[in-house]
């Protein structure tokens, strides 16, 4: 095995932590409107909270997307930056802005036209399909506003500029919590809208992301200097090979990740609205506790590809190897904290005695896999992407998930009527190979891809 060298530079770390905890930070505000969402809905019972949660099952399909085109474009963008080829940062937001808007249209016609057919995907059960149409049809309006303020938010990231992601977060934030409240509820003399009316909060919050993200890129922002008038200018040619090449196998990666995850909503969803109820809780409390994760995962990949964009492989692999060491750290205390504190969020809601259980022995399941889906994901969505070995990274999303979780998870649950938290570890069984696999991609030094040369053939 390769030694492993730890980065001593105090810059290194005041770098990490500038981009770290805003996103952590931003995940947190994210994470906890959507459990303020569960609560709320969880005090009208099982129906309606497996209902939002199977509804956001597939809503997440176009955000994983969206990550994807973030992921695809950040490669270029963070390695543009770190090479100061400004206007090729420019094109690779345009780029990011315009592929999100397509795919938000899409998402929203289906939506609007199919959510009786979208929901019976995931379940069977009438009631749950009612309040999950209710829901649906007003995430119809909310596709194109949000993606194209995400994937601009991120993207802004990695020009060092992650606060306006915090920012517009704890706008929402605001803004989602009182309108939920307000919709679902009736308060101020609203009508009582429950599950529609957190889908309708939703909307609002949303769009205050799109306005302040925006304001701020086109008026504020002087770090690219990116104006209204660029989305009007069509990428080169150049830039749309560095995509196809970088950026488009990390987008496939992300859409298949984003089927697999959907996949597994439907397998989950035929195992009745107790395990549904039960692993909305569990997934609420498993982003809360992996919001780190995601700060060091979105932190590497800002770091790897400025160090590579500076033309610095050898400070990269060092800074590789030191988020590797990161990533199971943080592993490891999230298992502990989601084991031994997770439980304790089970009191916010109103659950059957058969779904507190249930919620229980899947809290200490999902706890083991975040050991491997930590260094897997500071892995794969940090430190080899931001290298540009997005091709690697799609043959290893797509082989493990599809080849053997989703049939494993779909054979104990839905054949063999395993329990829950078992058919949840099936599921999840392709985190505990990535790891693995990528660490060893690690120590090969054969991750790095620098996509600012001129000549990219052999990149």
């Amino acid at each position: 095995m390769k030694k492993i060298t730890i980065v001593k530079d105090k810059v290194f770390y005041e770098n990490v932590l500038a981009i770290m905890l805003p996103v952590a930070g931003q995940q947190a505000i994210n994470m906890g409107v959507n459990m303020m969402d569960t609560v709320m809905l969880g005090s009208f019972g099982e129906v309606q909270l497996s209902a939002s949660s199977l509804a956001n099952t597939f809503y997440s399909l176009y955000n994983i997307l969206c990550m994807g085109i973030i992921g695809g474009c950040s490669v270029l963008m963070a390695q543009f930056w770190g090479a100061r080829q400004l206007e090729r940062a420019r094109q690779t937001l345009n780029l990011g802005i315009r592929i999100s808007a397509l795919a938000g249209l899409i998402f929203a016609l289906v939506t609007w036209f199919f959510p009786d057919t979208i929901m019976s995907f995931f379940t069977t059960e009438p009631e749950v399909i009612e309040q999950g149409v209710k829901y649906l049809k007003i995430t119809t309006f909310i596709y194109i506003i949000h993606g194209t303020s995400l994937v601009a938010c991120f993207l802004m990231r990695s020009v060092q500029q992650a606060t306006l992601g915090f920012v517009t977060s704890i706008i929402s934030f605001v803004f989602n919590l009182f309108f939920n409240w307000v919709f679902i509820f009736g308060k101020f003399g609203a009508p009582r809208m429950e599950i529609a009316g957190a889908a309708l909060g939703t909307l609002i919050a949303r769009s205050s992301e799109f306005l302040v993200t925006f304001i701020y890129i086109f008026f504020l922002d002087k770090r690219i200097d990116f104006k209204w008038k660029s989305l009007f200018v069509n990428p080169t040619k150049d830039l749309l090979q560095r995509y196809w090449k970088a950026g488009a196998p990390a987008l496939a990666s992300d859409t298949m990740l984003g089927l697999g995850n959907t996949v597994i909503g439907i397998v989950l969803g035929h195992m009745g609205s107790i395990v549904v109820a039960a692993n909305s809780v569990v997934q609420v409390v498993d982003r809360l506790f992996t919001v780190v994760v995601g700060g060091v995962s979105n932190a590497a990949s800002i770091v790897t590809g400025n160090t590579i964009g500076a033309g610095e492989k050898e400070k990269a692999e060092a800074q590789g190897q030191t988020f590797y060491l990161m990533s199971v750290a943080i592993g490891i205390l999230n298992c502990l904290l989601i084991v031994f504190l997770g439980p304790l969020t089970i009191k916010l809601y109103t659950l059957s005695p058969e779904t507190i259980a249930e919620t229980k022995r899947m809290m200490i399941a999902s706890g083991f896999i975040m050991i491997f889906g930590s260094i897997q994901g500071v892995m794969t969505k940090g430190v080899l992407r931001g290298g540009g070995d997005t091709k690697f990274l799609l043959k290893a999303d797509i082989l493990f998930l599809w080849v053997v979780s989703i049939p494993l998870g779909a054979l104990v649950g839905l054949v063999f009527h395993m329990p829950g938290w078992f058919t949840f570890i099936c599921l999840k069984v392709d985190l505990i190979i990535k790891s693995i696999w990528c660490i060893n991609r690690l120590n090969s030094g054969k991750w790095i891809r620098d996509m600012t040369k001129k000549d990219i053939t052999n990149a």
